[in-house]
């Protein structure tokens, strides 16, 4: 039998601009149905490594392997076909406002796919089932609350049936129920289609709910990596500090002292 291809894997990854190293020889693999957490302080490079994920920026050197191709090197042309097996969720939703929860969900289809008007209606309307926002189709990104724009944010990004899911703080800024409500979906989603889900975050009791594994990033490189009970029993400082919140240790010293 066949082995199935990674759905990530990075290999000394390293992304340096104008001097400043933000990767400095970063390795992941995550197989289908997993979800990965990668967490670390605010301009750690976190959202950097989504965005070499999805080609939107090239690395300095080291190779990203999505589901077994090599995109480094490729063409903008190539790479928009690679993108178009990955979904990308921002934080707050980041949708259109001046289209509808419809049109929005729709986008993709629109821009990618061929498709008769009514089937695209019938899509949108299962998408939108599927994050339970059916019904939704004719209102404004501004009447909804920052809950459910999320969940239209991640119906628009499952449009195209993506094997791969990378969200950007999927939780932040929503109450504790809204982000257990989003936690559940993501869990769901993984379970039923088996996509590969990278999240960027700094709510750790979120990612107890739904990451396999997580990997803390601290100068530009993965500190730590596995399960987060793993992580939370390390003698490690610095993942002690980032785990507890805590605003003195390794990971706040001045490096100088």
């Amino acid at each position: 039998m066949t082995q199935e291809p990674a759905s990530i894997e990075l290999k000394k990854l390293r992304y340096v601009i104008n001097g400043t190293v933000v990767l400095d020889g970063v390795d992941l693999t995550m197989g289908r149905g997993e979800v990965v957490a990668i967490l670390g302080r605010s301009g750690t490079g976190k959202t950097t490594l989504l965005r070499l994920i999805m080609g939107l920026v090239r690395p300095t050197s080291g190779h990203i392997k999505i589901n077994g191709l090599d995109i480094v090197g490729l063409s903008e042309q190539e790479l928009d076909l690679i993108r178009a097996d990955m979904g990308m969720v921002f934080q707050a939703g980041a949708l259109f406002d001046s289209m509808t929860v419809g049109d929005n969900v729709a986008f993709g289809l629109v821009e990618h796919r061929r498709l008769p008007a009514s089937q695209v209606a019938g899509r949108v309307r299962e998408l939108l089932e599927m994050v339970d926002m059916a019904g939704t189709e004719h209102l404004m990104p501004a009447q909804l609350s920052g809950g459910m724009r999320k969940r239209v944010g991640i119906a628009r990004a499952r449009a195209l049936q993506p094997s791969i899911m990378l969200d950007d703080g999927p939780t932040a800024g929503l109450d504790p129920i809204s982000a257990a409500a989003i936690d559940n979906l993501i869990h769901r989603l993984c379970e039923q289609v088996r996509v590969a889900t990278l999240i960027v975050s700094h709510d750790v009791h979120s990612l107890r709910r739904v990451a396999d594994r997580a990997a803390l990033l601290d100068k530009g490189i993965f500190r730590a990596m596995g399960p987060l009970p793993e992580l939370e029993a390390s003698g490690d400082p610095a993942i002690r500090q980032f785990l507890s919140g805590s605003p003195e240790g390794p990971l706040t010293r001045d490096p100088g002292h």
